[in-house]
């Protein structure tokens, strides 16, 4: 079972009309989205994340429980759901206006964080439940303490909107890299938080750390993975785009999937991972984000999704 740790909002779709706005309101939050996608895969996940009480809150544990997503570790909060307004640009990447101040994700405390037992094989982190206080803190942590005895999974998912110094974010990734052992980041993030930097030596960089898998998801171009034996690229699919809300999300829940299903969430298994075992779990991440860009929304597709999209290729 894969831990997922991080934020669970709604995301409030605004398109504009003659007289206002519509707005449709969609459940997510890059963590929820992950924990959602390992489900659908068929590989046990489990949430930790604080859950309101209110009626979005309430709809959020409704819909984890409807997806099979443990819930044992989420913590109720009497405080409000972060909403986020979307708006997406000409060419369906989505734009984030957070309102989240005092909501119930932040609002994780250390006397939070719950004691694990051996049914979890990996922890799952990432965006910005990992920077923001106190839950910032508090997951990092979780990891401190865990990342000797199980793999530590992590994606930066940077929102200025929420926290605008990229400086803090490059922090956070210093603080983390001694305990991580896979890094997934988008070529965008890469970019902002690296300006100009060589991907290839930043990933060499990371594995020195002790980083043993690196990844970098470069939207239509694919996946680029590292390791210590170097580097492999997996080109991306050809798809009608309705939007990328929830590509990268997908990515990843296929990518720790697939190395759940061929065990190797595990720190030494890791370390000896080949290139034809990489080629085919980048692959198969590369195939779910592309269905997800596909639909409107984090819709991340089930296991059956993936089996038929590959029958037909």
């Amino acid at each position: 079972m894969i831990l997922v740790c991080g934020e669970a909002l709604f995301d409030l779709f605004a398109e504009e009309t003659a007289t206002g706005f519509q707005i449709d309101a969609r459940i997510g939050g890059s963590p929820f989205n992950v924990a959602v996608g390992l489900s659908r895969l068929e590989t046990p996940a489990a949430f930790f994340s604080g859950l309101s009480t209110d009626l979005f809150g309430r709809r959020l544990r409704s819909a984890l429980e409807s997806e099979g997503v443990d819930l044992r570790f989420a913590v109720e909060k009497s405080a409000p759901t972060t909403l986020s307004v979307v708006s997406l640009g000409p060419d369906g990447s989505p734009e984030y206006a957070f309102n989240g101040e005092g909501a119930a994700d932040r609002l994780i405390e250390t006397g939070d964080l719950p004691e694990l037992d051996d049914t979890i094989e990996a922890i799952h982190l990432g965006s910005f439940s990992a920077l923001v206080e106190p839950v910032g803190t508090s997951v990092l942590g979780l990891v401190k303490r865990e990342s000797a005895r199980r793999v530590i999974s992590y994606d930066p998912n940077i929102r200025p909107t929420v926290v605008a110094d990229m400086e803090r974010w490059r922090a956070r990734i210093e603080e983390l890299l001694d305990h991580v052992h896979i890094l997934k980041i988008s070529a965008e993030d890469l970019e902002n938080l690296y300006p100009g930097a060589d991907r290839a030596a930043l990933a060499s960089s990371w594995i020195e750390r002790g980083v043993r898998l690196a990844v970098v998801t470069d939207g239509g171009k694919g996946a680029y993975g590292y390791t210590a034996a170097g580097e492999l690229h997996v080109p991306g699919k050809t798809v009608d785009v309705a939007d990328t809300v929830g590509a990268g999300d997908s990515f990843q829940a296929a990518l720790l999937a697939a190395m759940s299903r061929e065990g190797l969430l595990k720190a030494d298994r890791l370390r000896a991972l080949d290139r034809d075992a990489l080629r085919g779990i980048l692959s198969f991440a590369v195939e779910a984000a592309a269905i997800t860009c596909s639909r409107r929304g984090a819709d991340l597709p089930s296991r059956a999704d993936l089996a038929s999209s590959q029958a037909r290729n």
